[in-house]
Order: structure tokens, then sequence, then C-alpha cells
């Protein structure tokens, strides 16, 4: 099988998963409901030792320590496999500073939920009350990232 027909048929198959996710969350989150009024430190709690994720089914009751990146996307994702080695990059050169999160919404679909997630990758920019301060989709270079980063103090 060709190179061009193996991305044709991985972009038709990522743009279907997106819809799906879109649709899901059109129905389940939007601005106006409960969860918007939350915020992310109060929806997200730690993730067992032995998780790369965050579970979202319980609520938090305490704030982060630091600032947060939460990036959601999904491991098979090309634009998302694109970030993953300038997300490892930030979470070590910026420990201490900021922590950094992946959540892949394709395993994780209620995070998806409870972050409104309309298309991946999406960064969320977080401060350490859990108010959210900044959205993207789409990639997000590093240099774009740290300067958001900046540009919230």
């Amino acid at each position: 099988m060709s190179t061009t027909l193996k991305l044709i048929i991985e972009f038709a198959v990522l743009a279907a998963v997106v819809g799906v996710v879109v649709k899901q969350g059109d129905k389940t989150v939007t601005k106006d409901n409960a969860l918007a009024t939350q915020s992310t430190a109060e929806v997200v709690k730690e993730a067992p030792a032995d998780s790369a994720e965050p579970a979202v089914d319980q609520p938090q009751s305490i704030p982060a320590a630091l600032p947060q990146l939460v990036d959601l996307g999904a491991g098979k994702c090309i634009p998302c496999k694109a970030m993953a080695p300038i997300l490892e990059a930030l979470r070590e050169d910026f420990a201490g500073q900021f922590n950094v999160t992946f959540i892949d919404v394709w395993e994780n679909r209620a995070a998806g939920e409870v972050y409104g997630i309309k298309m991946i990758p999406t960064q969320i920019f977080i401060d350490v009350e859990g108010k959210e301060l900044f959205r993207h989709e789409g990639f997000y270079s590093r240099e774009e990232i740290l300067a958001k980063w900046n540009e919230l103090g």
C-alpha cells in the first residue's frame, strides 16, 4: 500500500473519530452547563501513581501548587504525535514552574467531555486556582506555548 494511500486512510479515520467526539461533546458539554461553571481543579482528581492520565470522575478540592498545561489528544493522532516530544521536553525543562499533562481522549472519553473538547489536540492553560486561562486547538509549538505562558504571566 502506498504511503499516500495510508495517509489518506489515517486522515479519514481521524476525521471520523474527531467528528464523533465533537458530536458527543455538543450533546453533553456546553459553556452554559454546570460543568463549565466548575474550575478544572474541581473536576480532575489526582491520577493513580501507575497511571499517565488523571481520572476525571471525582472532584478535586485542593488547587494545584503550580499552573498546568493540559494537552488533550490521542496517541494515534498525527498532530498529537508531533506534540508528544514538545510536551515531554516542556515537562522536563520547566519542572517546578508548571505541570504538563497529556490526556488521551480516545482512551479516556470522559475527560474529553469534562473539558468540552471539540478538536484534538487541544491545549488548556490553567492557573494555580484551577481556572482556565487560555485554550488552543490544533498543533501548538514549543515557542508558541512559552510565549503564551509569558503573556499569561
